[in-house]
């Protein structure tokens, strides 16, 4: 479907001028058993208006429309209202584009029926039917009804489409008692399905409170979303289910794109959103695929698809085409002769050979037309830290300082115990002690202390992928072109609070014919161990990168999240307040963790084929979700408390003293996490201002049951995950969902580009081994003829690394319809006095939050984020305009 919207033309003439603002997408006249409605995706109120797509804005003000009393009827009142749609009507000459403008032209196009949140003397519900007519002048649907004067205050409205097209319904403005009904929603063709959609108004009902009118409705529209578990998901379908990650594998292709299933004893993983397609043929535990380039897309359920404008925008549409047109055309796979030709990728460009020049318009920022070239070019814009210093990668300060302010901050740990002991079985992998001695760390701490002293002072921190990595040493060495070791980095903080590397450990497990190999690297001043360093920290920054990408990044936000999703559409019906308080931060997070598995992380994707270990990528995010994930550490708070960096301290701002001060990500991140807290805080304890309303709302529990036993059904029996029962409870469990949506995922997402897209500074794999790892007399000899050669064969090869640039590049950017946290109130905020100043308050915090960063960023003192040609942190302040700006917090995960 994302093929068929990318690739349709805007310049098509429209047989009857009535230019609607909507999106309507052509009918697939698909039909299923128990497709029923349509849900809420999440979008802002504000209509934009743009020229090049003639989108027309209606009045917005349901202050403008009144309730006209009959003259002829006194008991009767006349309602009217009028219904907003968002974007704009893809321009295109269709069938069923010519059957809508007829539609519009002599008939309604939508019709309604109104429920009163009452019931009548017989307990009968009361409705009243309405059609709406498409107003090209005012661009907004119009309609009217009458009432008695006894009906009531309206709560509910079933709506159906009769366009052959889907629709996107933003908003129902009533005159009777001023109701809103906040929609964002795509709208499914009747011809789709007979059933008709059912919209609440804006205010909110704990299942307990709910007027009896609508508790029918309520309970109907959940079921509808849950499905049977049964059939093959639609297009149009609005289901929410479970399934295992059983779709990343291809047998069907090959026998050897084959990949285990994630989810269950042997691979524990979240649960990804049930799609019902058919099995392969050559394996019954494995989901076939579509093919991406003949347009077929994984099923979501239809409100969690992209608007037009993200669809059609910078952000969703390059990343696409990246993945379908470009990448395929990076076909040179040698390496790297000399340094000079990495800088041409930003000077002057690549060719790319035979490439379609419509890539030109579709990726701007990459891909280049030069006069009297026959073929296009690539060029990469240079990343922000090599334009301001050219050698930054290069420096020890900035290899730690990237731990505490770059896009990976959640890896690092303080050394508590010394000896460093492995917990794998020394039986299989060797000696589980590391080879880090006093000796080696007094030595490189100059004598300031001792290494008893430097650990009671908690100056020692670590960086450790040994455990995590070494299981899979040996058998990703058998496939071409990695060479991967488990890997210990030692640093030591310094009297001006910067960290200074003091070695690096790279351990390769025995095998049949060796013993475990295990050496330590330290900075030197000697040609050598120079050379040396350069190489062990390079293989370091390829297991970083690969565990940013596969746990920071992936699992902790992306993964973990699809669950929450899941199950909040499940059990808390649109009108309960926890929904909607959590519906703006699960935005396009289906859809783009659909698109991820479709092309990205699937069999010989971008993630295998770039990232060590290869093909085992997606089973060490199976084991860190096994080793390491925890819901009751997803805090920020709980994080740093976990690794070390923080201790409780009643007296220190934010009730934390962190270990190390100047941690910019903890630092900006704990003002985002005590703004979402305080904003959590007011409105739970609006709706819920005793506790025994949590504990017998029946649809909370329902949800956060599932959460702990279907979503995350693997981990159900661990001890640590939270109850919920109090306000409290709720307050942290929300809160920490949030955080992980917005401002965790912005650290580890929109700086991707900025660190990583000069590709020396974050190389994603490691190539060849360490020159000194058992080498033959002619490859050590070659090392120390040439060392910088060494260098760049360790490095990704020319494909995999513009490969990686080109998503990276993509991957940072911020959409023009995106939706930063505390920016904009939604309509059920507004709808309830108490809760609009909270949430004013929560916006009045996040803007007040962009001065302090500022500030503390122009503060020579914090040398981890101010300095001579170093990046200043931003990755968190709240805002941005769209492009690859690296800061911005958008409300959810969207890219």
């Amino acid at each position: 479907m994302l093929n068929s919207l990318i690739n349709q033309s805007h310049s098509s003439p429209n047989i009857f001028p009535l230019h609607k603002p909507i999106l309507a997408r052509d009918a697939t006249h698909h039909h299923s058993s128990s497709s029923a409605y349509s849900s809420p995706a999440v979008l802002r109120q504000s209509i934009t208006t743009k020229k090049s797509n003639a989108t027309r804005t209606g009045r917005n003000s349901a202050g403008k429309i009144k309730a006209i009393k009959n003259i002829f009827f006194p008991n009767v009142t006349k309602v009217t209202g009028f219904c907003l749609t968002k974007s704009a009507y893809l321009l295109r000459l269709s069938p069923s584009r010519i059957a809508d403008d007829l539609t519009d032209f002599l008939w309604t196009s939508l019709s309604f029926e109104f429920v009163s949140t009452e019931l009548d003397s017989k307990g009968n519900q009361k409705r009243v039917t309405a059609g709406a007519k498409y107003d090209a002048f005012a661009g907004q649907y119009n309609f009217s009804f009458e009432v008695p004067d006894h009906f009531g205050v309206i709560g509910a409205v079933l709506v159906e489409n009769d366009y052959r097209n889907e629709l996107f319904l933003e908003k129902i403005v009533l005159s009777h008692h001023n109701v809103t009904f906040t929609c964002n929603s795509w709208l499914h063709s009747k011809d789709e399905n007979r059933e008709r959609r059912i919209f609440f108004a804006d205010k909110c009902y704990l299942p307990s409170q709910t007027p009896k009118a609508l508790k029918q409705l309520r309970q109907q529209d959940l079921e509808y979303l849950r499905g049977n578990g049964q059939g093959e998901r639609q297009s149009f379908d609005r289901i929410y289910d479970y399934d295992v990650y059983n779709d990343l594998g291809d047998p069907d292709t090959r026998l050897d794109l084959a990949r285990p299933v994630l989810g269950g004893k042997e691979f524990p993983y979240p649960r990804r959103c049930r799609t019902g397609r058919k099995m392969s043929s050559k394996d019954p535990l494995t989901e076939s695929r579509f093919n991406l380039v003949s347009g077929s897309m994984y099923y979501v359920p239809i409100d969690e698809d992209f608007s037009e404008i993200k669809t059609v925008s910078f952000g969703a549409r390059a990343l696409y085409n990246l993945l379908m047109s470009f990448i395929p055309l990076l076909d040179r796979d040698d390496d790297f002769v000399l340094f000079d030709e990495v800088d041409m990728l930003y000077d002057e460009g690549v060719k790319i050979q035979g490439s379609d020049k419509s890539l030109i318009t579709l990726l701007p920022r990459l891909v280049h037309e030069v006069k009297n070239v026959t073929d296009p070019l690539i060029k990469f814009e240079a990343p922000e830290p090599v334009r301001r210093d050219s050698f930054f990668w290069l420096r020890d300060e900035e290899f730690c300082r990237q731990m505490l302010a770059g896009i990976n901050p959640c890896g690092i740990q303080l050394v508590t115990e010394w000896p460093i002991m492995s917990k794998l079985d020394p039986n299989v992998y060797g000696p589980a002690e590391a080879a880090f001695t006093k000796e080696i760390v007094e030595r490189e701490i100059s004598g300031c202390m001792t290494l008893e002293e430097a650990l009671a002072q908690k100056k020692l921190f670590m960086l450790d992928y040994h455990d995590l990595l070494l299981p899979y040493v040996n058998k990703s060495r058998e496939l071409e072109g990695i060479s991967l070791y488990g890997s210990r980095t030692l640093m030591f903080l310094t009297p001006a609070g910067t960290l200074t590397p003091i070695a690096i450990e790279l351990t390769r497990p025995p095998t049949e014919f060796k013993p475990q190999w295990k050496h330590v690297y330290t900075p030197s001043f000697a040609a050598t161990g120079s050379w040396l360093w350069k190489l062990a920290k390079a293989h370091v920054l390829s297991h970083d990168s690969g565990y940013h990408q596969l746990v920071s990044h992936w699992l902790r936000t992306h993964c973990a999240t699809e669950p929450y999703v899941i199950a909040t559409h499940r059990h808390l019906s649109h009108i309960h307040p926890i929904a909607r308080l959590l519906h703006p931060h699960f935005r396009y997070t289906l859809k783009i963790n659909a698109l991820a598995r479709q092309a990205l992380i699937e069999a010989d994707g971008v993630i295998e084929s770039t990232f060590a270990p290869g093909k085992y990528c997606m089973q060490l995010s199976s084991d860190a979700y096994d080793k390491l994930w925890r819901f009751d550490h997803e805090a920020l708070p709980a994080d740093l408390i976990s690794r070390g960096m923080a201790v409780k301290d009643p007296t220190a701002p934010h009730g934390l003293k962190l270990t190390i001060e100047d941690y910019p990500f903890a630092n900006d991140g704990l003002l985002i996490w005590d703004a979402i807290k305080q904003w959590v805080t007011s409105y739970v304890n609006h709706y819920y201002p005793q506790a025994n309303l949590v504990e017998s709302d029946e649809e909370l529990q329902a949800w956060w049951d599932e959460i702990r036993n279907v979503g995350h059904g693997d981990k159900k029996h661990e001890p640590w995950w939270p109850k919920l029962k109090t306000q409290d409870d709720l307050i942290d469990i929300v809160s920490t969902i949030i955080w992980v949506t917005s401002g965790l995922h912005s650290a580890v997402n929109f700086g991707q580009y900025d660190f990583a897209g000069y590709f020396p500074n974050r190389p994603t794999i490691a190539r060849t081994k360490m020159p000194n790892d058992d080498p033959t007399d002619t490859e050590w000899q070659a090392f120390i003829n040439r060392p910088e050669d060494a260098l760049l064969k360790c490095f990704p090869s020319k494909k995999q690394a513009t490969t990686v640039m080109s998503v990276l590049d993509v991957l940072s950017t911020h959409s023009t319809d995106e939706e930063y946290i505390g920016k904009t109130v939604e309509g059920p905020f507004e709808a309830e006095p108490i809760i609009k100043a909270a949430f004013n308050e929560f916006k009045g915090k996040l803007d007040e939050m962009e001065g302090i960063i500022d500030s503390r960023n122009a503060d020579y003192n914090l040398r981890n984020r101010s300095g001579a040609g170093l990046v200043p942190y931003q990755l968190l302040k709240p805002y941005s305009e769209p492009g690859v700006t690296g800061r911005g917090i958008p409300n959810s995960i969207s890219i």
